[in-house]
């Protein structure tokens, strides 16, 4: 979902980045707080979980602004909280004291799920990208170039001396399980998944507290492709 651009997720993303920044409420829903979002003729609901929450903003409803209509997103979802408010009170013995109901609104398990799903699908394909631009960067100058993750630092330095084999270096900072380091190992560029070896040292210094270090042998034309890349 990250993936898709629309102005009015836009406008959300950049809106509610501050958490202790003001909001204004959608006052017709009184069940739940709901915040307005509004760019060009978009409208949309944003509910905010626990500021600690694993996800802390939802756009949980969205819409087009048509004054004067039923149709207008902020008209029509009042309707809708009140719809669903009758509806409710008519299969539970406890009725709402509220004017509007929301609940099917807010995310499910299987929103989190979704999200979960797709968080991890987003840290593979960064994972790829960064690998390829710090392999590249690295067989430019021969020095380790290295980037920063939720957890853990990551360094790629790879040697293509002119006449011998081109030599690569992955090195974690920080403590991981070892199904990330099989599956950072496993998206280098032109090695082979079984020939990587720990190593005691990098290249230019000895190992800090806290990295491993994996090398192997990088295939010569993996290494030509990424330098041709962009």
């Amino acid at each position: 979902m990250d993936t898709i651009s629309h102005p009015l997720l836009d406008k959300a993303s950049e809106q509610f980045a501050d958490p202790g920044s003001v909001h204004e409420r959608i006052r017709a829903i009184d069940d739940v707080v709901l915040f307005k979002v509004k760019v060009q003729r978009w409208r949309g609901a944003v509910w905010t979980d626990d500021p600690d929450a694993e996800v802390p903003t939802w756009m949980v409803a969205a819409g087009t602004r048509e004054d004067g209509s039923n149709d207008d997103f902020y008209t029509a979802l009042e309707s809708s909280g009140k719809a669903a408010r009758a509806r409710y009170n008519a299969e539970h013995d406890n009725a709402l004291a509220t004017g509007t109901y929301s609940g099917h609104l807010l995310p499910t398990r299987d929103d989190h799920d979704r999200y979960r799903l797709e968080a991890a699908t987003r840290f593979a394909l960064r994972l790829n990208s960064t690998i390829r631009d710090l392999a590249r960067g690295s067989l430019h100058d021969g020095h380790e170039h290295a980037a920063d993750f939720s957890g853990f630092r990551l360094g790629v330095q790879v040697r293509a001396d002119h006449g011998n084999e081109t030599y690569a270096a992955i090195r974690i900072t920080g403590s991981v399980p070892a199904n990330l380091v099989a599956m950072i190992l496993g998206r280098v560029p032109g090695c082979e998944a079984d020939g990587w070896f720990p190593e005691y040292a990098l290249p230019e210094r000895d190992l800090l507290p806290a990295e491993q270090v994996w090398s192997n042998i990088m295939d010569p034309k993996a290494a030509a492709e990424l330098l041709e890349e962009f």
